[in-house]
């Protein structure tokens, strides 16, 4: 796969000595040679990371030139002194870039608590502002500097083509654990050529984030980090995107996001199956995803398709609990298309096939019609292994 990056990036990741692995970068930069119009939606969690209240402060604007990113430590819940280390990483990316402090957008991610090694970061921007460029590799080294206990990078890619103009979008994001709802531990940003006025930017966002990244679960755990940037620098066109334009960039800014959530919970730690829970024709969205929820996270769905079970029991007692008012015998509960529940009882299936079908594909799909209403959702999560248990149980010492 590669990407085009959009007009007006340079980008690159190098390795600061953040993380103890000196083959993989912790330290990032993405610098737009204009002004960009950035939008950004971040954490619900009340304990929130540094970076996220100084990139809050920032955003929505027209004025962004540059992000840093480090990972391998969240600068969260450290205080006054995390505070003044997120303003020294910006002022640090202004000095080596020509731009200003405000200018800079701060990123983190990686393990609570801890205070950053300012001067591995410093050293670390320097290198990256040195090695700045506008290729695929570039994009790669990016995505990997974000990357915590992710076994991948991610990154997605489209182009959107009018009768006048051609314009680039391209998204990178890390994400494997610790992820819920409004959001995850996820960081993401996507910069896009297009020229975009803040308000639109933040609107076109947080749509495409609510159907998106706030459709993701590995453990039901909200992080204090969670950060999704879009920029937009405009050095495709030479005026905003409207009307018609602006449905085609939402498709497409849409088809990212999900491109992007959909990678993180295929990589959830320790995952051996990525999920897919289709909620349909509930009376509302709000209630469709208030099931989806509760049946993807649930321990006793995630290990039974671990196992390969088709247990029927284990998803409808999940949606029985959501606190949704349904008609239990209207439900219908099928997995990779084979119906396993109807009218308020068990059907008759080939439970082997099915098992099998389980166990030899890497995605699951559970889908449960309600038949009362016109509303759908999609939402993802992964399986619960022993996998995950080691990482977590393992993660700071």
């Amino acid at each position: 796969m590669t990407i085009s990056i959009p007009r007006g990036y340079r980008l690159a990741g190098v390795h600061a000595g953040i993380k103890q692995d000196p083959t993989v970068e912790d330290v990032a930069i993405i610098l737009s040679d204009k002004p960009a119009s950035v939008a950004g939606v971040y954490t619900q969690n009340r304990y929130c990371a540094a970076p996220v209240s100084w990139d809050r402060r920032l955003t929505p604007s027209n004025d962004i030139r540059a992000v840093v990113i480090n990972s391998g430590n969240a600068n969260a819940c450290t205080g006054r002194r995390g505070e003044e280390n997120t303003l020294e990483m910006a002022r640090c990316v202004g000095h080596h870039c020509s731009v200003s402090t405000d200018q800079v957008l701060v990123m983190s991610t990686g393990i609570i608590g801890e205070f950053l090694p300012m001067d591995r970061i410093t050293t670390g921007v320097a290198q990256a502002v040195s090695q700045l460029g506008s290729d695929f590799e570039n994009l790669q080294s990016v995505a990997r500097g974000m990357m915590t206990t992710d076994t991948k990078p991610k990154m997605s890619g489209r182009q959107v083509e009018t009768e006048d103009s051609t314009f680039r979008l391209a998204g990178l994001a890390k994400g494997s654990g610790m992820i819920a709802p409004n959001m995850a531990t996820m960081l993401a940003v996507v910069m896009t050529d297009a020229l975009l006025e803040p308000d639109t930017a933040q609107r076109l966002l947080v749509e495409a984030t609510e159907r998106s990244f706030n459709c993701i679960s590995v453990d039901g755990h909200t992080s204090t980090n969670d950060t999704v940037l879009l920029m937009a620098n405009g050095q495709a066109a030479s005026i905003p995107i409207t009307d018609d334009k602006l449905s085609q960039f939402q498709q497409a800014l849409d088809e990212i996001c999900t491109d992007l959530a959909r990678s993180i919970v295929g990589d959830g730690e320790g995952a051996t199956h990525r999920v897919t829970v289709d909620v349909r024709r509930c009376r509302q969205r709000e209630k469709a995803l208030q099931i989806a929820k509760s049946v993807a996270n649930s321990p006793l769905v995630k290990t039974a398709v671990t196992g390969a079970d088709p247990n029927w029991g284990r998803i409808v007692s999940a949606a029985g609990y959501a606190g949704v008012v349904f008609d239990p015998d209207q439900l219908e509960v099928s997995i990779n298309e084979i119906i396993i529940f109807r009218a308020g009882a068990p059907v008759e299936f080939d439970s082997v096939a099915l098992s099998d079908s389980m166990r030899q594909n890497f995605d699951t799909e559970i889908v449960l019609d309600f038949n009362e209403g016109p509303a759908q959702v999609c939402f993802w999560t992964c399986d619960l292994t022993e996998g995950y248990i080691k990482i977590n149980a393992e993660y700071h010492t």
